[in-house]
């Protein structure tokens, strides 16, 4: 059977994008009249037919905004949510919320369902799978189809879409510089592989901090966290405690309580002995004992800015704006779990 001709074919002959292909194809103005002429010209010659079905579904507004979200355990998460449906609904536009459970096949499954038809655009964070195997291609694709696309939080450099941030190395230079201030020397951190952007991010801000303090780099006080068992991470982190340190940074607050769990099973009094700064402002830091110092994300905030950007790039779709990433700052909140 001859093999059906597609855009990403006739894109990978000619050697230009499948989004130049498609917008040759409608006689974009942004696409030059020689290359429009050649791109006719092939796919007339190889009888290219657009897929109706496709474009007529893509061609009718659904009102509806797909979410994907890697888990739904975070409390940062379900503010996020809460911020998007809040500009959502003010703006005339349902949610879809989905998950994919940290899941490169999931995440990809679901994005497929979503773009058939069902909604208008895309707010994602990206499992941590598909950030370990470096696989974006779904997300490459959703770009060249003209997917209107948001990333949040966890995002990726070599994607060309708009992103909502939290400024994650301020961030962690905020949680580890009020460790340094408050007299500790010993500053362990727990935190993501370096595949997980946003904890990187966090860690290069805590190394900023204590090199500026004049501290070193202590590989020992690092642990990188890349299980979903409780076990396990109770187990790197209580590992720790084999060197000799007085405070902790976690870069989330599930990381957080662990610690001080841990440490409470070692005898270890808190704040007194060790101090721990969390990350998201959620019910475990708020509810703790002791209550967990911690940088607050706005969720909310991200959640709102997000939907306010995806919808206008629904809403607007021949401006052709160049991608906007949107900065949000943080906050340290102070509570019990570090000396005053």
């Amino acid at each position: 059977m001859k093999s059906k001709i597609t855009i990403k074919i006739i894109a990978k002959e000619l050697g230009v994008s499948p989004s130049t292909v498609s917008k040759a194809l409608r006689d974009s103005h942004e696409i030059s009249q020689e290359t429009k002429d050649k791109i006719k010209a092939y796919a007339k010659l190889y009888n290219y037919r657009p897929n109706n079905l496709a474009l007529q579904l893509r061609s009718q507004k659904t009102k509806v905004i797909g979410i994907v979200l890697p888990k739904i355990v975070h409390h940062f998460f379900s503010t996020v949510i809460s911020g998007i449906e809040k500009v959502a609904n003010e703006r005339g536009y349902n949610t879809m919320v989905c998950f994919s459970n940290e899941q490169q096949i999931k995440e990809v499954e679901t994005i497929n369902v979503l773009t058939n038809g069902s909604v208008d655009g895309l707010i994602v964070s990206i499992a941590k799978e598909s950030l370990r195997n470096n696989d974006l291609n779904h997300f490459h694709n959703l770009i060249e189809d003209e997917m209107p696309l948001v990333l949040f939080d966890r995002v990726h450099s070599s994607l060309n879409c708009d992103k909502v941030i939290v400024d994650d190395v301020g961030a962690g230079y905020k949680a580890t510089k009020h460790l340094v201030d408050i007299g500790c020397n010993n500053i362990a951190i727990v935190t993501t592989p370096e595949h997980v952007t946003v904890g990187f991010n966090r860690y290069q801000g805590y190394e900023k901090a204590l090199k500026e303090s004049g501290k070193t780099i202590n590989k020992k006080l690092i642990v990188n966290i890349d299980d979903e068992d409780d076990q396990q991470i109770y187990n790197q982190i209580s590992n720790l405690f084999n060197e000799k340190v007085d405070a902790i940074f976690a870069v989330n607050e599930i990381y957080a309580a662990l610690a001080i769990r841990v440490a409470k099973d070692k005898g270890i009094s808190i704040p007194d002995e060790l101090s721990v700064v969390g990350f998201t402002d959620g019910l475990i830091s708020e509810y703790s004992s002791p209550s967990i110092t911690t940088i607050v994300q706005h969720g909310y905030t991200m959640g709102e800015q997000a939907a306010e950007l995806l919808i206008d790039r629904i809403e607007n779709e021949k401006d052709n704006k160049p991608p906007q990433t949107k900065v949000i700052s943080s906050n340290l909140k102070i509570r019990q779990s570090s000396k005053s």
